[in-house]
């Protein structure tokens, strides 16, 4: 029978049903690898409806976040690995040992220097004796764009980093420059060097601008499909489909859909 309201203990035990004998075939045969995916696109929703301002489906994705959580704790509790308690104290034990300015006697008044305090008592747990360390811990399976912020921003940590974003604009040109100089070449290694380098500086520009390169991709991703939408209806409306459009005559309905509606569309 359905309970108005659930609690934690209540989501675990569930968990444990599903996952037992009498339980579902599907949960059961789940492991940590094949549950991966769901991991992945549970987080990529949340972070949707972040965007879309949605409170009420916030709450439904993160729910359906949580599960991932507790599923991958059960798997790991009938392994005799660990359990949905090991997980919590482990997290508590670290946001205590990582807040000394909180529970301890540190001092950090500005959001910089916590971010500071956190990355030093972090390398010492984990025993990092070298900053090539802190680097290679950034883990590999992020998305590139992330992936590459987040190694740019641990180098800077050592002083490793451009002076100004005017020397960073200058290191994007010269990116593209080299990229230009290869790219009517048939040499397919040194494009994809040297378009890599581009896209390496255009985060360290984001970086300056502090535009985290992922989401600001996103956004123009989602701005260029509006736009190609708006081509699209457009063509229709004068009886026409897209294939039967001339590039000038759609590139044309590209610039109204950029000066017509600019809220919409930007």
């Amino acid at each position: 029978m359905i309970k108005e309201k659930y609690t934690f203990d209540d989501l675990l035990e569930i968990m444990r049903l599903l996952r037992s004998e009498n339980g579902c075939p599907w949960d059961r045969e789940q492991n940590h690898e094949s549950l991966k995916k769901y991991l992945i696109e549970e987080t990529y929703e949340v972070l949707e409806v972040i965007d879309l301002n949605d409170k009420k489906r916030l709450c439904e994705e993160l729910g359906d976040l949580l599960l991932q959580i507790v599923f991958h704790a059960q798997i790991a509790s009938e392994d005799k690995e660990f359990d949905m308690n090991d997980v919590i104290s482990g997290i508590c034990r670290k946001m205590v040992q990582r807040h000394t300015h909180v529970f301890g006697t540190d001092k950090a008044d500005t959001a910089d220097e916590v971010l500071t305090n956190w990355e030093e008592i972090k390398k010492k747990e984990k025993g990092m004796k070298s900053q090539t360390e802190v680097l290679k811990d950034v883990p590999s399976n992020l998305p590139a764009l992330m992936r590459s912020y987040k190694v740019q921003q641990k180098a800077s940590q050592v002083g490793f980093d451009w002076k100004d974003a005017d020397s960073v604009f200058e290191k994007v040109y010269e990116e593209i420059n080299e990229l230009r100089d290869v790219y009517k070449s048939k040499d397919v290694a040194r494009i994809n060097d040297e378009l890599g380098d581009v896209l390496f500086s255009i985060v360290n520009l984001s970086r300056f601008l502090k535009v985290q390169p992922e989401l600001a991709l996103a956004g123009s991703i989602n701005k260029f499909i509006k736009r190609f939408e708006f081509i699209e209806k457009e063509a229709a409306k004068s009886g026409k489909t897209l294939t039967e459009m001339s590039l000038e005559e759609m590139d044309e309905l590209w610039n109204k859909a950029k000066t017509e509606n600019q809220e919409k569309f930007s």
